[in-house]
């Protein structure tokens, strides 16, 4: 990761991270607590253990995202931080698409790469995340790289958390292996919005060109 995003990166998980749930609008999914620093494993360790990770990847942006056991196979658009600080999140549309947060690393690289979606897209019906919270420990995910290349990550785990409560740690915090984090929203709705966060934790485990 560049200096330019690392900063971006550690910024992010100081603001509130965005995920739109429902309704015309996105709205505030945590205000996660300040990152600290070293090296840190995924906290499931009989999870993380039945995970194999592959050898890491050079950075090459993702450009589709996999999960045959939801049935998502979506494409991949790039998001930043809004003016605020907050984490961009992809546009609601009829033609829902999760979207990669540019300044984490790539799928494949060392380190956690991020990746929202939403669970509902207002009058557009569910989002390309709506079964995120169906996904196990052992299922796949693929990320196809803009080189040609496939990162597989298999899920070590699969949380719900309060947003007012969000792991800003284990989401952010530095690995010392590629893993992939998959965010959307979840739980009860208070309103409009929905309560929870739903997290997937997973590792890289092969990879192809």
């Amino acid at each position: 990761m560049t200096p330019l995003s690392r900063r971006a990166f550690g910024t992010a998980a100081l603001a509130s991270v965005l995920v739109g749930c429902g309704g015309g609008t996105s709205e505030p999914a945590s205000a996660p607590a300040r990152r600290t620093r070293g090296t840190r494993q995924t906290g499931d360790r009989s999870a993380d253990a039945s995970a194999n990770p592959a050898r890491a990847l050079g950075r090459s942006a993702p450009v589709r995202l996999r999960i045959p056991a939801i049935d998502v196979d979506t494409p991949l658009i790039r998001l930043g931080l809004e003016q605020d600080g907050t984490v961009e999140v992809p546009p609601i549309t009829a033609h829902d698409r999760a979207g990669w947060y540019r300044h984490s690393p790539t799928p494949g690289e060392v380190g956690p790469s991020v990746v929202l979606g939403h669970v509902h897209v207002g009058e557009f019906g569910d989002g390309v995340f709506r079964d995120l919270v169906r996904l196990r420990q052992g299922d796949t995910i693929e990320a196809r790289r803009q080189d040609g290349s496939t990162a597989r990550f298999t899920v070590v785990s699969v949380r719900t958390v309060a947003k007012a409560h969000f792991p800003a740690d284990d989401v952010y915090g530095d690995v010392d292996r590629p893993e992939l984090r998959l965010i959307t929203c979840g739980g009860p709705k208070e309103g409009q919005e929905y309560r929870d966060n739903v997290i997937v934790f997973a590792v890289l485990s092969s990879t192809s060109p």
